[in-house]
């Protein structure tokens, strides 16, 4: 039985290549995992189309308008006198508010265009109508 030379023996290595390849892929699953976990809180409304719609992850104020004319602060029901004001409170506070409309394609263009005014009435002049890009 022929024994190996102790002093033949090498120190192990550690590679560290595979493992590398392994945290890479873990911070790609989890960046790419987390940007479909940004849950918005709102209410259910059929968006128009829009082919090149853009989407913009920076809304102050969400407001959802639904066929029946209710409106929605993000997932409450609200008035809109109450809207109005708590809009033009944050107004106030930042100069850059802006209001993220949502108004359900089935809405009369007349009832937007009112709520709009509104907004433009409590000093509210950064607005934007949301639509659905279809992706």
């Amino acid at each position: 039985m022929r024994l190996r030379n102790r002093r033949a023996f090498s120190k192990p290595e550690v590679n560290i290549i595979p493992m590398i390849d392994i945290m890479f892929f873990l911070l790609v699953f989890f960046m790419l995992s987390t940007l479909y976990m940004v849950n918005l809180k709102t209410v259910d409304v059929s968006l128009p189309q829009a082919k090149n719609a853009e989407t913009q992850l920076k809304a102050s104020c969400l407001v959802t308008m639904k066929a029946d004319g209710s409106l929605w602060l993000e997932d409450k029901p609200i008035t809109e006198q109450e809207l109005l004001e708590k809009a033009a409170a944050e107004k106030r506070r930042s100069p850059q508010f802006a209001v993220v409309l949502r108004a359900d394609q089935n809405m009369d263009y007349g009832m937007i265009i009112s709520f709009l005014d509104k907004l433009k009435g409590a000093g509210i002049t950064r607005f934007a109508l949301a639509a659905d890009n279809g992706r």
